[in-house]
C-alpha cells in the first residue's frame, strides 16, 4: 500500500502533532471546540444538535472541508467550521472526544495510520477493514471516486507517442526513460516496479516537489505525481492507470463520529461523495492552488454545478 502520498503530505501533519489542544483553528463561527467549549456536547447531539466540520491543515482538505460544510448547511444542518486544525492525530483524537464531528480523510492513509500492517489496497478491501477496525463510536461514510494517491505520470506528448495508457504499457519503454520523484521513491518502488510490471528504468532521478516541471522540461519522462496535483491540468500531465494496484486506494471519505450526524446530515455527505471524482479534484485544487481562489467560493460552486448547493 502507498504511503508515499498521504504520509509526506498528511506528515508535514505529523510534524505538528505535538501541538496541544490549543491549536489554533481558523473559519470559526463560535467557540474553538479543541478548547473544551460548548461545542464538545452540541457536536455529539442528536438530530438539530450542530455538526462541526474539520480540517487539516493543507489546502486540498479545507476544500474538502468546506464541501462538506455547504452540502450539510443546504440541507438545514447546523453547521461549524474549524478548518486548518493540524495533523491526523490531532485531528481524530478530537473526532473521537466529540469535539469534531466530520472530517473529510483519505481511507487508505487512515487504515496505515490505524494499522500500519495492513495490505488492503483496493477500495473495497481499505473500507472493510477500516469497518473493522475503526472504534465503535466512529465511522464512514460512503467513499468517493476522488483520490489523492500517488500516480506515475506522463506528458500528453508521450503518452500518445508511445501509446501509454497504463503503467503496465510501460514495459516496453522503461529502459530508454528517466523516472523521477521524491528522494524515498526509488528506495520504496524500485523493486516492486520490477516485480509487479516488469520495469527497469534507464535512471532514477531524486525531483521532489519539482516533479511535474520535472516532466514538462524533458528532464525525466517518468514522473510520481500527486493524483489531484493541480499541475497535472495545467502542464497536461496523464497519470497511468493502475491495474496491478501498487499504489493503494486513496479514497476521499467521510470520517464521522456517528452519535453526531443524523440521516440527514449522512444523506448530504453520502451525495457529495456520489460526484466527486479526481478529474473533479484537480479541477477545483487548480482554481484553490494556482488562481488563488477562495476555497469556500470554489466549493460553492462545484455544490451548485453538481445540484446540492
Amino acid at each position: 500500500m502507498s504511503t508515499i502520498n498521504r504520509s509526506r503530505r498528511v506528515a508535514a501533519l505529523g510534524t505538528l502533532a505535538a501541538l496541544t489542544l490549543g491549536a489554533t483553528a481558523c473559519g470559526s463561527s463560535g467557540g474553538n471546540p479543541l478548547d473544551g467549549g460548548s461545542s464538545a456536547s452540541a457536536a455529539t447531539g442528536g438530530s438539530g444538535s450542530t455538526v462541526v466540520v474539520g480540517s487539516a491543515n493543507f489546502p486540498e482538505n479545507v476544500l474538502l472541508g468546506s464541501i462538506y460544510s455547504q452540502a450539510l448547511k443546504a440541507k438545514g444542518v447546523k453547521v461549524q467550521e474549524k478548518f486548518n486544525i493540524g495533523s491526523r492525530e490531532v485531528l481524530y483524537g478530537q473526532l473521537q472526544s466529540g469535539n469534531l464531528t466530520v472530517l473529510p480523510e483519505y481511507n487508505g492513509s487512515l487504515l496505515a495510520y490505524l494499522d500500519a500492517k495492513s495490505t488492503a489496497v483496493t477500495t473495497q478491501d481499505v473500507n472493510a477493514e477500516l469497518a473493522k477496525t475503526l472504534p465503535a463510536t466512529l465511522g464512514i461514510l460512503e467513499s468517493s471516486p476522488a483520490e489523492d494517491k500517488d500516480s506515475l505520470s506522463v506528458t500528453q506528448e508521450t503518452a500518445d507517442k508511445d501509446n501509454l495508457k497504463s503503467i503496465a504499457d510501460l514495459a516496453a519503454k522503461a529502459g530508454e526513460y528517466t523516472i523521477g520523484g521524491p528522494p524515498e521513491f526509488k528506495s520504496r518502488r524500485e523493486q516492486q516496479l520490477k516485480d509487479v510490471y516488469g520495469l527497469t528504468f534507464k535512471e532514477w532521478k531524486p525531483t521532489g516537489d519539482a516533479t511535474a516541471n520535472a516532466l514538462k522540461d524533458g528532464s525525466i519522462q517518468v514522473g510520481n505525481v500527486f493524483t489531484t496535483d493541480p499541475k497535472i491540468v495545467q502542464y497536461k500531465l496523464v497519470p497511468l492507470a493502475d491495474p496491478k494496484n501498487i499504489f493503494g486506494a486513496q479514497n476521499v471519505t467521510p470520517l464521522v463520529n456517528k452519535a453526531g450526524v443524523d440521516a440527514t446530515a449522512t444523506a448530504a455527505l453520502n451525495a457529495v461523495s456520489a460526484k466527486l471524482d479526481t478529474a473533479g479534484l484537480v479541477a477545483l485544487m487548480k482554481r484553490v492552488s494556482v488562481d488563488k481562489e477562495d476555497p469556500s467560493a470554489v466549493a460553492k460552486d462545484w455544490l451548485k454545478s453538481n445540484g446540492l448547493g
